[in-house]
C-alpha cells in the first residue's frame, strides 16, 4: 500500500483509524489499490464517505460495503475463545444446573448460549470435582448422557447464588463489547432522502427543516430540538428513530472485574431476524434493531450510572449504555428533578470524546464507548438551560416552531384521515376565522388531534358517525381552551 494512501485521512468513513478501513478493504480483496486511490481523489473533490464514493464509481456497492463493515460475532469453539476463565464458566453452569433435576449437554448449552463443544469440558471439570454425576444415557453417545448435581454440587451452587444471583446467558468480556460497539458505530447509518421522507411521512414538516435533519442524523452528533410546546418535538425525535433501520449486535451481559452487567433489555431492545446461520454466530450476542431509548422528566444522574441490585448482586446497564449504536432521546429537557447544568456537565466528556466511565461498587473504574445519537427536546429557551460553551458542544440546533395556516390545515387533514373523520373545508375555515383569528390564538401542531378527539368522543356518546360540524368544532374549542 502506498504512503499516499496510508497517510490519507479520507480512509476513515466513520471516525476510526485513518489507515484501518482502506487496509481492510484491500486485504479482503473487495477493491484494488488504484480503485481506492480514485475513490479518495473523488472524496477529496466532492466530499461524502469512502463507501459512497466507491459505490458512485462502480467499484463496490453500498450493500456489499455495509455488509463488510458489519461482522457477526463468531461462535467460540473452545473455552479460551470465550475470553472467560474455566472457573467462571463452571460456576455459572453450576447455578443453572441447580434448577434442573437432570440435564444433558444440550440443555446447558441452550441456557448459557454456548456451543456444546465449549460446555462439554466445563461439565467434565464439574464431574471431576464431584459436583455433577452421570445418571445414565439413552445411547452410547456422550451427548446423550443424563447428568445431575451431587449433594456437594447442590451445596456449592446455593453458595454461588448467594454471592451472585445472575443465572442467564454467558457474559462477554468488556474488550469484546468495546470492539463490537465501535465496529457498528451509529455513524455508519445509511440515511437517504428517501428513508428520511418515509420516516416523516405521517408528519407535516417544512422543507427547510427536512434539509437540516438528514445531515444532522448521519453526523452521529448531538441534536437539540427546541421550540414552543405542542408542536411535535417528541414526534420528530421518534421519527428520527425510524430512520435507523439497520441492525446491530449487543451482548446479553458483559463481565468486568469479575462483576456481571446485564445489557440486553427487552423494553428498549427489539430483536431482529437472524441474518446468518445460528450455528456460526456467538449466541451470547443478540441481533437487534438499532436501539431507541427514550427518557423524560424522570431522568436523574443516578439513572446514568450502573445500577447494582443488592438482592441479585449483579448490575443493570445505565440508559446511555443501552442506547449505544442507536438513539438516546432526552425529552422534556429542563424538567428533570436536577439542575440542567448538572445533567449537562455529566455529558461533557462523553459528547467530546465518545467514551463514558463507569464505576463498580468495588471502586473499579472502566471505560465504555459512548456511541449514540443524542437528541435533547425542550420547550424552554436554550440559553436559560446552558451556556454558550455547552451549546457549542451540541452540533445541531433545530427550532420546531408553530405551524403556518397552510401547515395547520395539512395537519388537520392528516389527523382527519388517520382518525377516520371526513375533512370538511367549510368547517375548518369556520374554526380558523371564528376562533384562531378572532381570539388571536397561535396554532399548535397538536391542536388538530385534540380537537378532533372531542368530536370522536361526542359521536361515541350520541352513537352517530364521527363528522365535522360548525357547532361541534366550536364546542370542542370551548372544551379545550380556558376562557376563549
Amino acid at each position: 500500500m502506498s504512503a499516499e494512501i496510508e497517510n490519507n485521512p479520507g480512509l476513515s468513513d466513520h471516525g476510526a483509524d485513518p489507515n484501518l478501513l482502506g487496509w481492510k478493504l484491500l486485504a479482503a480483496k473487495l477493491i484494488t489499490e488504484p480503485q481506492l486511490k480514485e475513490a479518495l481523489e473523488r472524496q477529496k473533490a466532492k466530499g461524502g464517505r469512502l463507501g459512497e464514493n466507491l459505490n458512485e464509481l462502480g467499484f463496490l456497492t453500498l450493500d456489499r460495503f455495509n455488509r463488510f463493515l458489519k461482522k457477526h460475532p463468531d461462535a467460540p469453539k473452545t473455552v479460551e475463545e470465550t475470553g472467560l476463565e474455566l472457573s467462571f464458566l463452571a460456576e455459572l453452569i453450576l447455578k443453572h444446573i441447580l434448577f434442573l433435576a437432570e440435564f444433558k449437554f444440550g440443555d446447558i448449552a441452550e441456557r448459557v448460549k454456548l456451543p456444546v463443544g465449549v460446555v462439554d469440558p466445563v461439565v467434565e471439570f464439574l464431574r471431576q470435582n464431584k459436583f455433577v454425576e452421570i445418571k445414565g444415557a439413552s445411547q452410547f453417545l456422550r451427548s446423550a448422557y443424563r447428568l445431575a448435581l451431587t449433594d456437594q454440587g447442590r451445596k456449592r451452587a446455593a453458595e454461588l447464588l448467594e454471592i451472585c444471583g445472575y443465572v442467564g446467558p454467558t457474559p462477554v468480556p468488556l474488550e469484546d463489547y468495546r470492539k463490537m460497539t465501535v465496529g457498528q458505530t451509529v455513524k455508519n447509518v445509511n440515511v437517504t432522502q428517501e428513508t428520511l421522507n418515509q420516516a416523516f411521512s405521517n408528519l407535516v414538516v417544512n422543507e427547510r427543516t427536512m434539509k437540516r435533519l438528514g445531515p444532522a442524523i448521519i453526523s452521529g452528533k448531538s441534536i437539540f430540538l427546541y421550540g414552543p410546546p405542542g408542536n411535535g418535538k417528541s414526534a420528530f425525535a421518534e421519527a428520527i428513530g425510524k430512520t435507523l433501520t439497520e441492525t446491530v449486535y449487543i451482548p446479553h451481559a458483559i463481565l468486568v472485574g469479575g462483576e456481571i452487567i446485564r445489557v440486553f433489555d427487552p423494553v428498549n431492545h427489539i430483536p431482529a431476524e437472524p441474518e446468518v446461520d445460528k450455528g456460526v454466530v456467538d449466541q451470547r450476542w443478540v441481533l437487534i434493531k438499532r436501539p431507541v431509548v427514550v427518557t423524560g422528566g424522570e431522568l436523574t444522574l443516578k439513572s446514568l450510572d450502573l445500577e447494582f441490585d443488592s438482592i441479585s448482586k449483579f448490575y443493570l446497564a445505565p440508559l446511555q449504555m443501552k442506547a449505544n449504536n442507536g438513539l438516546f432521546i432526552i425529552d422534556d429537557f429542563g424538567r428533570q428533578p436536577i439542575e440542567p447544568k448538572m445533567l449537562l456537565n455529566r455529558w461533557v466528556v462523553p459528547l467530546e470524546r465518545k467514551i463514558d466511565f463507569m464505576t463498580l461498587h468495588t471502586g473499579m473504574k472502566f471505560e465504555i464507548p459512548f456511541d449514540e445519537l443524542i437528541i435533547f427536546c425542550t420547550n424552554i429557551e436554550p440559553k436559560t438551560l446552558m451556556d454558550e460553551a455547552f451549546l457549542r458542544r451540541i452540533r445541531y440546533k433545530i427550532h420546531i416552531g408553530h405551524p403556518t395556516e397552510e401547515e395547520f390545515q395539512a395537519i388537520f387533514m392528516r389527523v382527519c384521515e388517520d382518525k377516520g373523520v371526513p375533512f370538511d373545508k367549510e368547517v375548518f375555515d369556520h374554526l380558523w376565522e371564528k376562533c384562531y383569528r378572532k381570539f388571536g390564538v397561535t396554532p399548535n401542531a397538536c391542536h388538530p388531534r385534540d380537537l378532533i378527539e372531542f368530536t370522536i368522543d361526542d359521536s361515541r356518546y350520541y352513537r352517530h358517525k364521527a363528522r365535522l360540524t360548525k357547532e361541534g368544532i366550536i364546542e370542542a374549542w370551548n372544551n379545550y381552551f380556558v376562557e376563549k
